[in-house]
């Protein structure tokens, strides 16, 4: 999947080149002391930002009580969450004061239900290892109408014993990414979800944001990923960059769900740069 994301950050590029120009301006101006990732046990978004060459700063969750954090930040905290009482205090003040924090999976319970009670909870039904389809809801976000499609058709991968998302306040919880088939096997559709809280805004997603496998479920995700970037405007004279990264190894599956992933969390990040300046 590190080749898949790869191939997802020169797909995102090329289509907001295209598009958005300004927007991928604006990524450039994306420094590691924008973006902190606390380090997890299970997770490890640091490895996708990697491979997407976003700068970032890691550090252990027990630095967390003493990093000095400002509301222009975005803070990345990979699950398990397992943070102490200053840590969890200083993520609350930091939210409410105006910075968005991003949690996966077992953060929900160690972290979102400590610190934000009365928005999301764990429904106590672990998850198996499986691939599940998801429908992106958030199509009001600019960035995403720019780099999805309504033919997309993504999956999601849950870790062996997820936590699915039990929403407490529908009124205040906003369901971005669902799953029928998430719903189905564990009585949750929440995928990714985001609230507000003060001046700023907590999302979580069910599962890793590291995504291990894909499953190809049908003749489109079968077919080699140089299709699925053609369908997604990629020009014949711009194919030899992906081909290089070895796009005609890989099913489309797996370049679709790391795109989708990758747009979500640069959607994140973009959103806090443009509320920053203003």
């Amino acid at each position: 999947m590190t080749s898949s994301y790869r191939i997802a950050k020169e797909l995102f590029k090329d289509r907001l080149r295209k598009r958005s120009p300004e927007t991928l301006d604006l990524l450039d101006e994306i420094h590691a002391a924008d973006v902190i990732v606390v380090g997890g046990t299970y997770d490890h978004i640091e490895q996708v930002l990697d491979a997407a060459d976003t700068p970032y700063t890691l550090i252990q969750p027990e630095m967390l009580d003493k990093a000095k954090l400002r509301p222009d930040q975005v803070v990345f905290i990979n699950c398990p969450g397992s943070l102490n009482k200053k840590g969890l205090r200083r993520l609350e003040s930091f939210v409410w004061g105006g910075g968005f924090l991003f949690t996966t999976d077992w953060a929900i319970r160690h972290v979102i239900e400590k610190v934000f009670p009365g928005f999301v909870a764990f429904n106590d039904h672990p998850t198996l290892d499986e691939v599940v389809r998801i429908e992106i809801l958030d199509r009001e976000d600019t960035i995403l109408q720019s780099v999805l499609d309504e033919q997309d058709d993504p999956q999601w991968w849950l870790e062996g014993s997820s936590y699915p998302i039990h929403i407490l306040d529908p009124e205040r919880v906003r369901v971005l990414i669902q799953s029928k088939e998430l719903e189905a096997r564990h009585g949750e559709a929440p995928v990714f979800v985001s609230f507000d809280y003060g001046a700023g805004q907590v999302y979580h997603m069910i599962s890793h944001f590291y995504l291990q496998r894909s499953e190809t479920r049908t003749a489109r995700h079968a077919a080699p990923s140089t299709d699925y970037l053609s369908s997604k405007g990629v020009a014949e004279a711009d194919m030899a960059k992906f081909k290089d990264l070895g796009s005609d190894e890989f099913p489309t599956s797996d370049v679709e769900s790391a795109y989708t992933s990758y747009a979500m969390i640069q959607a994140v990040m973009l959103k806090k740069k443009r509320r920053g300046k203003k």
